[in-house]
This record gives C-alpha cells, structure tokens and sequence, in this order.
C-alpha cells in the first residue's frame, strides 16, 4: 500500500495541477470505481489537502475550470461542493455533532461486544472486501469514497454495530476526516440524515466498481433505518467578528485552515503566529502525523511572508493562547474560521478565559463558506441549485 500524502501546500498545489486535466470526463466516467490503493486513478487524491485547506476549493475549481467547459466538470465541481454543504448543513445544526459525541461516548462504554468492535476494526470479520478496506484505512489514512459508503453500510446493516463508533473510526484515521462531512455521511448511509432513506451495500455493487476483486457473501439484504432523535430546523448562521486590521494580532492557525495566504493579506499586521496541529483532538496516528507536519509547513509559510515570529504547540487550550497574546503584546487574536467541531469546542471553551483578560478572537470566515453555506438549510439538490451562481459571484466562469 503505497499511498502518499506529502503534507505540504506545494505537494497539494502539485497534485491539483497534475490532476486537473483528467478531472473532467475521465473523473466522470471513473470516480464510482474503487481499484485499490495502487489504482486510483481517476479520482483526485486532494481531499487531504482540502480538509485541511493547505489548498482552498476557489484555488481548486478555477484551476479545474481552466481547463475544462463547466458541463465537462459538473461532477468533479459537485462533489467538491459537497463538502461545502455538509460543513454549512452541519454549521446551522450545531447540536447533530454534539448528540453524536455524546452517542459515540456512551456506545463506547457500554456496547457489550467489545471483540465485535476490535474485528471490524482490524479487518478480522471474515467479509471479503470490508476486511481489506479496514487495513488498507489503517495503513494509509484514506478510503476510496464508494468504499467508505459500503464499508459503513456492512458495519451498520450487516454486523450490526453502532454507527457512531463507526463514524469514530474513520474520525480516528482518515487524514481527510472531519466533523461534517465524515459524520453526516454515516448519518446518511444509517437512515438519519434523509429520514427513513439508507444505503444498502450489495455483493453485485461492489463486484461491479471493484473490478471484481471483491464480491462478499453474507451481507444484509435489507436497511433498516436506525432510530434517532428529529433533526432541528436550522440556526442562523454564527456572526464571524470582523477584525481590526490596523491593530497588531495574533494569527492562530489550526488544521481547518492551514493556507492564510489565501485569506490574508501580507501586509496584514501580525505581531507573531500561533500555528497548532490541536493533536489531542480526535486525531488518530496517520492524521495527526500528516496535520503535525502540516503546521511546519504552514509555519514556514507564515514566517516567510509575514515575517513575525512563529511557535508550533500541539494543544489548544486557553492558557497557551493567553500566553501567546501576552508575549505578542496584542489584545486580539485573529484566526480563520473554525467550523463545528473539536477545535470549535475548544475555542468555545477558551474564549470567556481570553475575554476576562480582555482578548478578542476574531474568527474570519472565507467568501467561499460565507456564500454557500446560507444555501445548506435543506438538502443537497436545493444547494447544488445555487452553485452556478455563487461560482459566478465568486468570479469563477460557471455555466
């Protein structure tokens, strides 16, 4: 298994390049087949990149849009605004990610068959197929997308496990894992997220986008929808404070953004940088390797253009960044914005500390969520209405 991900803008920035002249039909026609670790081909391979935006999706869409019409990219667009929606979906929603925690928390101490949870996680169950996805997870911190859907439909429907704890285990290891897409995914695949509507694996499935390399017997041959608590209307959006541009800050940088050149300007005025890999915080070891080395990376960046003075720290907490504030002498520290999730919780955390003693954090949301995401309130074909237009807005030729 030979997967790599270099954690670094320039590798990011090079795939993109590399990728961008197959991603229009041979993505179409290619995307749905999952040929191994060694075979993917036809997919892009960037979502490390993008989950931690060492690249950002503008970066990503214009550099597709270059150089194909936008009817010959549709899908490759899509799926990259999935992750949008799901982020935005999940933003006015806060509390779906707090009940799955407290689920995820409570299955783990009380689900009575501890050896069941240990097999499916070391690809021990015996199902051609889900036993090798689990190692080949494990081994190189990314799944194929059409592998993910099955892999949580036989976890959910055919060994019968909590749902959270699979959702928990892809969170622990794949380096692109985040809170909404990775948690309202399995939501879906479970019934929860389209009520009533779940995703049955099937052994023809899978042979048919496996090339054949698997075809599992035994699977469920029905989907029950798992029982869960009424989805609650969407909240308005959370303000992201603006910041005072003329007045030294502190940048914080954590893994859901680590590209600021692309949000900031260089003249932007910076006392020094805070750069955080947060690695206590729901990572498992290949993701919070590729994250530690991204912070270097996004350090070394930061220091070259900005020229302040930069600290890497592995924790997020109150303490570190009221000492970070008192060294740079600033009164307001200025991140990008972090959406729902463990940093989030964090941060949340930490900012009656900081404002006690009379430090701001200032969250700078990105055009790109900023426009989307008022679009996520219902389901994804009510969004993917609206993607021309906001492309449109966002100065990106699109239809």
């Amino acid at each position: 298994m030979s997967l790599d991900f270099p954690p670094t803008r320039a590798a990011g920035l090079h795939r993109l390049s590399n990728f961008a002249p197959r991603a229009g039909r041979d993505y179409a026609s290619g995307r749905n087949t999952d040929n191994g670790p060694d075979g993917h081909a036809h997919v892009s391979l960037l979502s490390p990149y993008l989950r931690h935006r060492l690249i950002a999706e503008h970066e990503v869409v214009r550099s597709v849009l270059a150089k194909h019409s936008p009817a010959a990219a549709e899908k490759f667009v899509q799926e990259v605004l999935w992750r949008t929606y799901w982020k935005g979906w999940l933003e006015m929603r806060p509390a779906v990610w707090d009940h799955f925690v407290e689920e995820r928390d409570s299955a783990r101490a009380s689900f009575p068959n501890a050896r069941a949870i240990t097999a499916a996680e070391t690809g021990m169950t015996g199902i051609d197929g889900f036993d090798d996805w689990a190692r080949e997870l494990i081994h190189t911190g990314y799944l194929h997308n059409h592998a993910r859907m099955w892999f949580a439909s036989i976890w959910i429907f055919t060994l019968r496990l909590p749902w959270t704890l699979g959702a928990d285990f892809f969170l622990r290891h794949l380096i692109d894992a985040d809170a909404a897409s990775n948690t309202l995914s399995w939501r879906w695949v479970a019934g929860l997220q389209t009520i009533g509507k779940t995703y049955l694996a099937t052994p023809d499935n899978i042979a048919r986008f496996t090339g054949g390399r698997f075809a599992p017997k035994g699977l469920a041959t029905e989907a029950v929808a798992v029982a869960g608590p009424e989805i609650a209307s969407p909240k308005p959006l959370p303000i992201a404070e603006g910041y005072d541009a003329d007045a030294p800050a502190l940048l914080l940088l954590t893994p859901e953004d680590f590209s600021p050149e692309t949000l900031f300007g260089q003249s932007d005025h910076f006392n020094a940088a805070l750069v955080t890999s947060a690695r206590d915080l729901c990572l498992g070891d290949r993701s919070a390797q590729f994250v530690a080395e991204a912070a270097k990376d996004a350090a070394s960046r930061v220091q070259s253009r900005n020229r302040c003075a930069v600290d890497v720290i592995d924790v997020l907490d109150a303490q570190t960044l009221l000492a970070g504030a008192k060294a740079a002498k600033v009164k307001q520290i200025v991140t990008p914005y972090v959406p729902v999730g463990p940093i989030a919780t964090a941060l949340r955390d930490a900012e009656p500390v900081l404002a006690a003693a009379g430090i701001r954090l200032c969250q700078v949301r990105r055009s790109w969520d900023e426009q989307f995401w008022p679009h996520a309130k219902k389901g994804f074909f009510p969004f993917k209405e609206q993607i021309a237009n906001v492309l449109n807005a966002e100065g990106l030729r699109y239809k």
